[in-house]
């Protein structure tokens, strides 16, 4: 990878559990890989129900529990971001469907779903929230750092992004 500045953006609907922990979880991994100085990396809802507040307690205590800091607050997602951020990554069908209705025609953003970066091919990062317990999260969050690893490792192989 070149020193271009790269810009991600990971959404899910609500901005309260996958999309941070996949922001937290990639911004550990770029900096483990020493270059986090290589990337700005975000995370933003569909729906606008979380602006301004943390991730839930499930999603942060996840993040805690494997050592990921985070600290930022919910967003709603932009037109704006279609063009500034190169990389917007759905955690499911819904998201994907909702960001390519949304995205501006030519806007400059990749739109993929992360679990396209799978390599044990689960695609869709379910959503947690409702779950009664933390096992969902933490199988989000085991999803997000192997789609991370994944999508970086594909990034890597390529010329033209």
């Amino acid at each position: 990878m070149d020193d271009v500045k790269r810009k991600a953006l990971f959404v899910c609907l609500g901005n309260s559990c996958r999309s941070p922990i996949a922001e937290g979880v990639f911004q550990k991994t770029v900096n483990k890989m020493a270059q986090g100085h290589l990337w700005e990396i975000d995370s933003a809802g569909i729906a606008d129900w979380n602006v301004g507040y943390p991730p839930t307690n499930r999603a942060q205590n996840t993040m805690k529990r494997h050592d990921v800091p985070y600290n930022n607050v919910g967003r709603h997602i932009t037109l704006e971001d279609f063009n500034n951020f190169d990389f917007i990554f759905g955690m499911d069908e819904s998201n994907m469907k909702d960001l390519r209705e949304m995205a501006p025609e030519g806007s400059k953003a990749k739109i993929f779903l992360l679990g396209e970066f799978d390599p044990e091919g689960e695609t869709i990062i379910r959503d947690p929230y409702f779950d009664n317990h933390a096992r969902g999260f933490e199988k989000c969050y085991e999803q997000v750092v192997r789609s991370s690893k994944g999508f970086l490792e594909w990034l890597a192989q390529r010329d033209d992004m």
